[in-house]
């Protein structure tokens, strides 16, 4: 992917949002002071305040971005975000990404530190930041938590678990994703990721809740 084209894309749909003027002239000039000094105490302070300067609006997405986004990196939808999410995963964008010990580590420390929707914001930022392969523990360490945001944000609308899961993580994601009443129609990759080990752990996992007089969960039995 190329993230140049990525973090002009989502600039420019920032710019497209109502009152975004002030939003705008924040970016720009933390963009202008962090390129002129990147200190990972700037990039971390920006992260956590931009709701402050951006607000929360939710996002409108014109058709024609929607299809740029795709085009960028296919799978990637931002549809249900609010503004500040947006721009906390365009400012990951800012982050230089030759050094890659450096980028992994300041970008790690966001996930320790972060609370709920910065967290949402990271992990939604999974498919289009640098160095993917680096995320893949983070992004199952996310799955077993039990934030009910932060596992959609990895979940749903999130190509980055079809592309690097291997297929036991995939698997487990998809059963948590049922234990935790999601709706496996928004997950990425469903369909093409199906596997014998899978149909056999969600038949189990039907048969104890038939033994139990339970209901089964909505689309499971599309997976046996």
């Amino acid at each position: 992917m190329n993230i140049l084209q990525m973090s002009q894309t989502l600039f420019y749909l920032i710019e497209q949002q109502t009152d975004s003027e002030k939003a705008v002239n924040y970016l720009r000039q933390q963009t202008d002071l962090f390129q002129n000094g990147p200190q990972a105490a700037t990039f971390y302070r920006v992260f956590t305040a931009l709701p402050r300067f951006v607000g929360k609006q939710s996002v409108n997405v014109p058709s024609d971005l929607k299809f740029a986004l795709e085009r960028v990196r296919p799978g990637f939808t931002i549809s249900g975000w609010t503004l500040d999410r947006l721009a906390r995963v365009w400012w990951l964008l800012q982050l230089p990404a030759d050094d890659e010990t450096t980028y992994v580590k300041t970008i790690s420390q966001l996930f320790k530190a972060g609370e709920i929707n910065e967290l949402v914001a990271l992990y939604s930022a999974l498919p289009v930041l640098a160095h993917p392969e680096a995320w893949k523990f983070q992004a199952t360490e996310g799955i077993r938590n039990n934030i009910a945001d932060v596992q959609s944000a990895i979940m749903l609308h999130n190509p980055y678990p079809a592309d690097y899961f291997d297929e036991a993580a995939w698997n487990q994601m998809i059963l948590k994703a049922f234990f935790t009443d999601k709706d496996v129609t928004q997950i990425i990759g469903l369909d093409e990721r199906k596997n014998a080990r899978l149909a056999q752990t969600l038949a189990d996992y039907t048969a104890e809740r038939r033994a139990a007089g339970r209901s089964l969960p909505a689309h499971i039995e599309d997976l046996m």
